[in-house]
This record gives C-alpha cells, structure tokens and sequence, in this order.
C-alpha cells in the first residue's frame, strides 16, 4: 500500500471514529479518547482472570491478620521497651502503616473477599476497624456505595469532584484548605462523621440517609465497637498517661490517615492524562471502574496488601488481594489502552508526591452540565497557592 493509500485510509477512519481497542486510527496513532466506550464488556474481562483467582481461602485470609497484628505489637513492644526519641519516629512511621494494613484487610472482609462466610467477615472487619476507630459496618455501606457508582458525579461517594455552582459557593478558606497540602490528607474523620460537602448523613448515625432502615441496627452495633476503643484509649490514658498513648497510639493514628487519604485520592486523581467523570446515561459500572488508577507503592506494596491493583479490584472487589497482581495481568491485554500503566517506583513512591500536589492545584470542580465532564482548574486559587508555597 501506497504513503498516499495509508493517509487516506487512517483519515477515513478518523471521520468515522473507527478505533481499535479503544484508539481512534491504529497503533496508537491518534490521541487516546479515556472517555470512549470501550470496546470490550465486563465479561470479557472477568473471562481472562484464572478461576483460581476468585478462590477466598479464609486460613491465608487470617495468616495476613496474625502477621499485621503481631508486627504491631511488636513495634508497640519495642517502643515501650526503648523510649528513644531516636526510635520514637521509627515507630511512628511503621506503626501508621501498620495501622493502614490492618485498615486494608477490614476493607476486604466489608468487601467480602476475606472468605464465603459473612459473620468471619463481619468478626474480623470489626476488630480491626474498631482498633484503628473506623466504624465498620457504617463505613463498610458507604464504602459499597462508592464502588456500585465509582465515576459518577453525582452518586459517588469516595473523593467526588464538586459541580462548578457548589464549589464557588465555598468560601475561599475552605477552598484552600481543601486542595492545599497537607490538609486534605487529614480529612478522613471528618468525612466520617459529616461526609463530603454536598451530601449530609454520619457513618456513626443509624438514622443517616447513607443507610437503608434494614442496615441500622449494623450501624449502631459499629458505632458501639467504636464507642468501646474510644472508652478503652481513654483508660489507657489515664494508666500510661495521655503524653505516651499520644505517641503509642495518637501518632501513627494520623500517619494511617495520611495514608487513607494519600491512596484513596491518588487511585481517582492524578493521572498525568485528566480521566472523565460520567453523570446520566453517559455513566456505566465499567466506564466508570476504567476511571480508576493502579499505583506502585516500592516496599510498600506488600506491607498493604497490594492495595495499588485498583483497577482491577474496583471491577470486581470479591477477589482477594493476593489474587489482585495475577488478575490484573491477566486483564491487561483486554483492558489495552484503557489501563494505565502505572508509574515504576523506587523502594519509597516519592513520585506520589508530585503527582498529589499536581491534581490538588489543577483538580477544583466539574461542570455542572453535561454526561462526559473533566475537572476544570480555579486559576485564583492556583495562583494563590502558587504563592503560598
């Protein structure tokens, strides 16, 4: 075929909007459309996941919780024993972790990945939730809730972008607490307790309307769990005295959010290309998952639980984690263009960071119109944060 021929050729297909595997042209010639319909269906690719991949194995399930439990006893040990403030830090910093792998594997059992057997999940997801002061069953609903509407704008529950009238009637302290580091990484229990601006209800309040009449009475028994770690810090406070439970346990408490928060937002934003968000018709559970972004944690990836195969995971939470990284393999070569292939990192994922502060200052609000929408920047707020840096 003739230079001439080709040229026509790919022209015809772009008028036409011919694409293969979700390209418009061939090859990858033309720019990638994320908001194309994707070429594939949900089915094709839970077909290219091995069957084994779906297997809960409850006993290597709860390997992964004695593992977790005993390192943090074994770091809460050793800060006792030593009572450095050359280790003091040390333990900050992994006992946080620590507390955020203990969050990963009551993630699992609210998905029910952990096993088949509901009151496992339901006994594991409370212990664990309950030592780090996460209600489980009320965050375990809206938690479902965000994956049933992952990438819509308007049912999403997880990090949703705010409509351009809902987001300029905030008043600019707000604003920039909002997308100025370090603030949004500590906004976990806040978003616990009064949820996301724009939506109303309390993980901890059984009468919320985040939760349908039959889940109340879960609610209130998460809420008790809840109440009896806060009851049981606070006699621990009084026995050991409130200074080394603030560093025993206040600490890596805040290193976890940081940690919630940093994954959390980095799996919906920060993609180097800005990815759609989907209202009415527009929107599809698998659009919406094809939204979602892996991440390469360094060393990190095990400790959590390879919690950065989001994709996948998104698509079909019942698979356990240590099933995630094969699946995600086996999915890619459908997927095609529509994965994103994450970023290599080194042993510590300092390149979050850029990738974090980039969406903050660019990621502000979406149209209030319209079924395929992108973020859109606030330019005030850019140059100001610009200069408070």
């Amino acid at each position: 075929m003739s230079p001439s021929m080709k040229d026509a050729k790919f022209e015809t297909m772009e008028r036409k909007g011919d694409c293969v595997n979700g390209v418009n042209g061939t090859n990858g010639q033309a720019e990638f459309d994320p908001s194309a319909p994707p070429p594939f269906r949900i089915a094709d690719i839970r077909a290219a996941i091995p069957r084994h991949c779906w297997i809960k194995n409850p006993w290597r399930s709860t390997s992964f919780v004695f593992r977790d439990v005993n390192v943090v006893f074994a770091l809460a040990a050793a800060a006792i024993y030593l009572n450095s403030w050359l280790f003091w830090p040390i333990y900050w910093v992994s006992q946080g972790t620590m507390f955020w792998a203990l969050f990963v594997l009551g993630h699992d059992c609210g998905h029910g990945s952990f096993s088949d057997n509901p009151f496992l999940n339901s006994l594991v997801g409370h212990i664990l939730h309950s030592s780090i002061l996460v209600p489980y069953h009320g965050w375990r609903i809206s938690h479902r809730t965000h994956h049933q509407n992952h990438g819509n704008v308007e049912k999403d529950e997880s990090w949703v972008p705010l409509p351009e009238k809902m987001y300029k009637s905030l008043k600019i302290r707000t604003r920039f607490l909002r997308f100025t580091v370090p603030f949004p990484l500590f906004a976990y229990p806040l978003y616990l307790w009064y949820r996301s601006p724009g939506k109303e209800g309390s993980h901890f309040n059984p009468s919320s309307n985040l939760f349908k009449p039959q889940e109340r009475k879960l609610v209130m028994t998460s809420t008790a769990c809840w109440t009896a770690m806060v009851v049981l810090l606070a006699y621990l406070s009084f026995a050991v005295g409130p200074s080394q439970m603030f560093k025993l346990y206040g600490i890596p408490y805040l290193i976890f959010v940081i940690w919630l928060d940093l994954v959390t937002y980095l799996h919906h934003h920060g993609h180097e290309q800005k990815l759609p968000w989907y209202r009415g018709k527009e929107w599809s559970y698998l659009r919406g998952g094809l939204t979602t972004v892996d991440r390469d944690y360094g060393l990190f990836n095990n400790i959590h639980h390879d919690i950065g195969t989001h994709v996948i995971h998104h698509l079909f939470p019942q698979i356990p984690h240590y099933h995630l990284v094969e699946a995600t393999k086996a999915a890619k070569p459908v997927l095609g263009t529509y994965y994103r292939e994450q970023k290599k990192s080194g042993p510590i994922p300092f390149h979050l960071i850029k990738n974090l502060v980039t969406s903050l200052r660019q990621d502000h609000y979406v149209s209030d119109s319209g079924d395929i929408v992108f973020y859109q920047t606030d330019t005030q707020l850019f140059q100001f944060s610009g200069k408070s840096e």
